[in-house]
C-alpha cells in the first residue's frame, strides 16, 4: 500500500497514510528560501515521525524536511548514529 507524503508518491510504506503531511502543500517541506519552520511544527504534531526519517534517512534525502529534522540535522544524526555504531564495534 503507498500513500502521498508532502506531494511524493510513496510505495509500500503503509505509514504514509498516517502522515500529517499527508494534505498539506509540499512546498513547506521543500521551502526555497530555508525556512523549515512551518515543517518543523505540521511534522511535530505526526505520529509516524520515527517511521518518515527512517525513510529519509534510508533512501538518503538530502532536501526537505522529513520526520521533523532539516537536511542538516539529519545530516548530524546520521554521523551521530554512525559513530555510535563504530564504537560499539570496537567494544564488541
Amino acid at each position: 500500500m503507498g500513500g502521498n507524503v508532502a506531494g511524493l508518491v510513496m510505495t509500500d510504506n503503509d505509514w504514509a497514510i498516517e502522515a500529517a503531511c499527508q494534505h498539506v502543500d509540499s512546498s513547506i517541506f521543500f521551502p526555497e528560501t530555508g525556512d523549515y519552520g512551518p515543517a518543523v511544527q505540521v511534522c511535530a504534531g505526526c505520529d509516524v515521525r520515527a517511521e518518515c526519517l527512517a525513510y529519509a534517512l534510508t533512501n538518503r534525502e538530502l532536501t526537505g524536511v522529513w520526520g521533523g529534522l532539516t537536511p542538516s540535522e539529519r545530516k548530524t544524526y546520521r554521523r551521530r548514529q554512525l559513530k555510535e555504531a563504530r564504537k560499539r564495534r570496537v567494544l564488541a
